[in-house]
C-alpha cells in the first residue's frame, strides 16, 4: 500500500469524525488506509491511538458528534466541568455519555453508555459539546461518589466565583438547583447519598481540601466553622478572609496549599499572621500533612485553639456528630 497523503494537521494526533473529514477534504480512500485506526462507527483517529496524551475534551468531541441524543455525563461531564471529582486510573480511559430512557443502544469502545430519564434542561453546550448541567452531573455523581465525595463537588457547584481569577461570576448553580434534581429523580441510583449530601453542602468551600477540613471538623463533633467570611474589627474595617472562622472565638483557620511555598505567598502569610495578632484573633494554620489518618492532626489543632478560648464540648450544637461517610 502506498504512503498515505498527510492529514490537515487539526486532525493529527486526534479523533475525528468521518463526516468531518470528508468536509475538510479528505478522501473516502485515505479514511480507509491502514494508517487509520477505526474507534467505532464513523470515528477514525491515527495510529497508534490508546496512549495518546489528549484531553478529555478532545477525545469525547467525535463519540457525541457521531450518536444523535447524547451528551457527556458523569464522571467525563466532570472533568469537562472542572468540578473537583479524582478521576480512576484506567487504561485505557473510560468515557461516560447518557442518552434519554428508550434511546437505542450503542456499543461504543472506551464509551460507558448510561441511558436513563433526561430531560431537555439538564442538557448544555461547553464549547460546542453537548454535557450535563451541573446540578444533573452532581446528581449523576452520587452513583459512583461517597457522601463525602458528593459534598465536596456540591461545595464546588454552589461556590461563589472570584471574578478576577475565573471570569465569572456567578456559581455554577444553587443549592436550589441541586434540590430539584433530587425532587425531579426520586427512584435514580445514588438518590440517598444525594439526599445526605446535600444537608452538608455550604456556600463559601473555595477548595475540596477546605471543605474536607470542615467535614472533618464536624464530624469530631467541633461547632460548624464560617467559610469565608471577613474579619471586621471594632472600628468596622473590613480585614481578609480566613478560610474557615469562629467570629465568637475570635479564631481563623487557614489551609495552606502547595502555592504557600512561593516566595511571595510567605511574605503575605507572614503579614496575615501579624494581622491576626494585631486584631485579638488566633490563628490556626493547617497543611497537607495534618489531613492524613481523617485530618485527626487538623482537627486537633482546632479543638485546642476553640479550648483556648473558652469554647466547651456540649454547650453549642453541631450539624452532624456522625455523618454517614
Amino acid at each position: 500500500m502506498k504512503t498515505a497523503r498527510p492529514l490537515p494537521d487539526d486532525f493529527r494526533g486526534r479523533p475525528f469524525t468521518v463526516v468531518e473529514a470528508a468536509a475538510a477534504g479528505v478522501s473516502p480512500k485515505r479514511l480507509r488506509h491502514r494508517s487509520l485506526a477505526a474507534l467505532g462507527r464513523g470515528i477514525r483517529v491515527q495510529s497508534p491511538a490508546p496512549g495518546l496524551p489528549l484531553c478529555v475534551r478532545v477525545r469525547v468531541r467525535p463519540f457525541i458528534e457521531v450518536n444523535e441524543r447524547c451528551a457527556a455525563s458523569h464522571l467525563t461531564a466532570a472533568e469537562l466541568g472542572a468540578l473537583p471529582v479524582r478521576q480512576p486510573k484506567e487504561a485505557p480511559p473510560m468515557y461516560h455519555v447518557i442518552r434519554p430512557e428508550g434511546a437505542a443502544h450503542l456499543n461504543r469502545p472506551r464509551v460507558i453508555v448510561h441511558r436513563m430519564k433526561l430531560y431537555d434542561d439538564e442538557i448544555t453546550l461547553l464549547d460546542g459539546i453537548p454535557i450535563t448541567t451541573p446540578e444533573r452531573t452532581w446528581l449523576d455523581l452520587a452513583e459512583m461518589l461517597t457522601v463525602e465525595q458528593l459534598v465536596v463537588a456540591g461545595d464546588s457547584c454552589v461556590r461563589m466565583p472570584r471574578p478576577e481569577l475565573e471570569g465569572r461570576d456567578v456559581p455554577l448553580c444553587s443549592l436550589d438547583d441541586l434540590q430539584r434534581m433530587i425532587d425531579r429523580h426520586k427512584g435514580k441510583r445514588g438518590i440517598r447519598k444525594a439526599r445526605e449530601a446535600i444537608a452538608l453542602i455550604r456556600v463559601g468551600s473555595d477548595s475540596p481540601q477546605e471543605s474536607l477540613l470542615r467535614l472533618a471538623i464536624v464530624r469530631a463533633g467541633l461547632p460548624e466553622p464560617e467559610l469565608n467570611v471577613p474579619i471586621i474589627d471594632d472600628a468596622g474595617t473590613r480585614h481578609h478572609e480566613p478560610d474557615l472562622s469562629y467570629r465568637k472565638y475570635r479564631i481563623g483557620v487557614e489551609y495552606e496549599g502547595e502555592l504557600h511555598g512561593d516566595e511571595g505567598q510567605i511574605v503575605r502569610d507572614i503579614a496575615r499572621s501579624e494581622n491576626y495578632t494585631a486584631l485579638g484573633w488566633t490563628e490556626v494554620r493547617i497543611s497537607k500533612r495534618h489531613m492524613h489518618d481523617d485530618a485527626k492532626a487538623a482537627v486537633a489543632k482546632v479543638r485546642a485553639a476553640l479550648l483556648q478560648a473558652g469554647w466547651r464540648p456540649g454547650r453549642e450544637r453541631t450539624i452532624a456528630p456522625q455523618l454517614p461517610f
